[in-house]
């Protein structure tokens, strides 16, 4: 690691707010309301500042970020499962160590969050940002940075830009884990439902699933792999809809928890019994895969230390200390319960013998 000194950056030592206020024909309080997110500035005016921030790449002086509250912001997209509670606790323990407490936002399901969050987060003026499978706008991002306030994104939905720090965990083993586990019990139609196209670690879940198919001499069925949201709904609805097909699957690979809650609802109104007529895997290992019956053969996401670590990346590059990577993958685990077995022959067509 190394660590930033105080001295201003070239950028710096040029530009002043005073500079700023002068090329925008404001005042300098005008100036320090806008890096301030204070909400009483006309938003042509904001604009013409923050234009000529951006355009200088103005960045606060060492004695001003000094002056930041002992906050911590915590930012998702949606709060509606124990997956945000495993997060929150990451959190939670890294800012009690370090002083701090937890400011928790969300963005209402949208994971590019709106100006209104910005500008409560710049009057704020938090430590750092931890951001859960969220995107953020380049403007958003260069106000962040005009404001010396770190961002890291956990679990990312898209790809981070290089500027941005960012901690996940290895889907694509977790799912070639998962999927390779039912082949070695004997499963040849292996279903995988997973999360939005577009997020990043529902494709690489997907990617692996595949990998652990095609490796094993099985062919690639575009039928079998369904795509919904993480919750239970989903699960449900693309179990329900897998078992209408002719040859049906023997084994279904949720891409989390959450889902497979909803396969194992799905099963049971169709009078199936898992693992007798149904292997089941997640992805989470959330404490409710302990508590369901049977037991939730899952891939364990450590949760709770993608959040930590995040924290206190985010702590650190407060206090002037770069990152030796912008990226870290933690280690996911294959869990084995009791929701996976070898395939039963009755009420299935089951293929034995390698791929068909």
């Amino acid at each position: 690691m190394t660590t930033k000194s105080d001295e201003l950056e070239p950028t710096e030592s040029r530009v002043t707010i005073a500079r700023i206020a002068a090329e925008t024909g404001v005042s300098v309080p005008t100036v320090s309301k806008v890096l301030n997110g204070r909400p009483d500035v006309a938003e042509s005016t904001r604009a013409r500042v923050e234009a000529v921030i951006g355009k200088y790449g103005y960045r606060r002086r060492a004695d001003e970020r000094s002056r930041r509250s002992r906050l911590l912001e915590l930012m998702f997209h949606e709060l509606e499962s124990t997956w945000a509670l495993e997060i929150i606790r990451g959190v939670e323990c890294v800012a009690r160590e370090n002083g701090m407490a937890v400011v928790l936002a969300e963005s209402s399901g949208r994971h590019t969050p709106g100006q209104s969050w910005l500008e409560s987060v710049l009057a704020r003026r938090p430590v750092g940002i931890v951001s859960v499978c969220s995107d953020f706008t380049g403007g958003q991002l260069a106000k962040l940075r005009a404001r010396d306030i770190p961002l890291v994104v956990v679990d990312p939905a898209g790809a981070p830009g290089p500027e941005t720090p960012s901690i996940g965990a290895t889907n694509w083993q977790g799912g070639l884990t998962a999927t390779r586990h039912l082949v070695e019990l004997g499963h040849r139609r292996i279903a995988m439902i997973g999360g939005p196209e577009g997020v990043l670690c529902s494709r690489a879940r997907i990617d692996g699933y595949r990998t652990a198919l095609e490796t094993a001499g099985l062919a690639f069925d575009p039928a079998l792999v369904r795509r919904g949201d993480f919750h239970v709904r989903a699960g449900y609805r693309e179990l329900a809809s897998l078992l209408t097909l002719p040859d049906r699957p023997t084994a279904v690979f949720a891409g989390s928890d959450l889902q497979a809650l909803g396969v194992y609802e799905a099963a049971r109104d169709a009078g199936l019994r898992i693992p007798d007529d149904l292997s089941v895997v997640g992805f989470d290992d959330l404490p409710i895969a302990r508590w369901l019956t049977p037991e939730l053969t899952t891939v364990r996401q450590p949760l709770q230390e993608m959040a930590a670590a995040g924290a206190r990346l985010a702590i650190s590059l407060a206090r002037g200390v770069d990152p030796e990577s912008h990226r870290l993958e933690l280690a996911t685990s294959l869990v084995v319960r009791h929701s996976t077995a070898a395939p039963a022959h009755r009420g299935y067509r089951v293929l034995t013998g390698g791929a068909r």
